[in-house]
């Protein structure tokens, strides 16, 4: 055997146990909770209420009464906490119900086997468990509230279910995601990428996250230890990172199914003039895609208008909503 003839046969060997190792080795690799996590019922708080919806746990809060409804949608890496500056304004207007959306906050994280069909973690199935919600509780139609990522599942929920939506109230709204193609989505949904990829996540989201976050502020100096510690709350319970992962698996491009024309129930659009997450320009752009969409534009005002100028989110909400009525 010629020494080119060795080499290549040596290389095929060395690169077949490569490719072995690259299957086989990430599932050999235990995984183990983060240390020290909890059930996300350990962190309730005196306002929690917990409901099944999908095979879903979800967490929620509910404040006020009467009409009209108004449903609360956080965004990615937020919680219900995002809205506690404007919870007990809104609750003067009507009912307010804030409830967190899997896999954040203290909502379940299913995994992997423990679902048939579509994923929980998917759009459509984020719009199904708002709707279940509704139907849970009876209530008929709502005015959805949603920021960034919140924003857009309200969007689809209106276009895939206008009668069940009175209104839209949209605070720095996506309409793009986070999602992967179809050529490559599959993938993350790989075993082998469900080992590595929530461990690659805890190496990464406490400090992207709170750079995000601070980046969703104009002036990020105002942010409070309590601020913080809201959202670096969901590093403490159990699956956070695999349901993370999960949802990554599952996003779409979210330009793909969201027609913003197609939106026909009255809508505000609220954004600050320094959004540096999404881009204000975006935002304004989105409202004029809408039709008959209200634009407000709230100057030194970032990304989550909701926390840091809520009196100047709530005049707006108030002057729209009496317009609207």
């Amino acid at each position: 055997m010629t020494r080119r003839n060795r080499f290549i046969k040596w290389f095929g060997v060395v690169a077949a146990i490569a490719m072995l190792f690259g299957l086989v080795g990430p599932l050999l690799i235990p995984y183990q909770s983060v240390p020290g996590s909890v059930a996300p019922q350990a962190l309730a708080g005196p306002d929690s209420r917990f409901m099944t919806i999908n095979g879903v746990s979800i967490h929620y809060e509910r404040y006020g009464q009467g009409e009209p409804v108004f449903i609360l949608l956080h965004g990615t890496l937020a919680n219900t906490y995002t809205w506690h500056e404007v919870i007990e304004s809104l609750a003067r207007i009507g009912t307010v119900i804030a409830y967190d959306r899997p896999p954040f906050g203290l909502s379940s994280r299913p995994m992997p086997g423990e679902w048939e069909g579509e994923s929980p973690y998917s759009y459509e199935s984020q719009v199904a468990i708002l709707i279940g919600l509704m139907d849970e509780l009876n209530i008929s139609q709502a005015i959805l509230v949603g920021n960034s990522m919140g924003g857009s599942i309200a969007m689809l929920t209106a276009q895939r279910h206008p009668d069940r939506v009175q209104a839209l109230i949209l605070a720095a709204p996506a309409q793009t995601s986070h999602g992967f193609p179809d050529a490559i989505r599959w993938l993350f949904a790989t075993p082998q990428m469900r080992r590595l990829g929530p461990l690659f996540l805890r190496s990464q989201v406490e400090q992207f996250g709170m750079e995000l976050y601070a980046k969703s502020w104009h002036d990020p100096s105002r942010i409070q230890v309590e601020d913080t510690d809201a959202y670096m709350a969901m590093l403490h319970i159990q699956n956070w990172d695999r349901g993370l992962w999960e949802l990554l698996a599952a996003a779409k491009p979210f330009e793909t199914i969201l027609d913003a024309q197609a939106i026909t129930v009255p809508t505000l659009v609220i954004t600050g003039n320094d959004d540096r997450v999404l881009g204000t320009a975006a935002n304004e752009d989105l409202a004029g895609k809408i039709p008959g969409a209200q634009l407000e534009v709230i100057a030194e005002c970032g990304h989550v208008p909701q926390e840091e100028c809520p009196d100047d989110f709530m005049d707006a909400v108030t002057r729209w909503f009496d317009h609207l009525r």
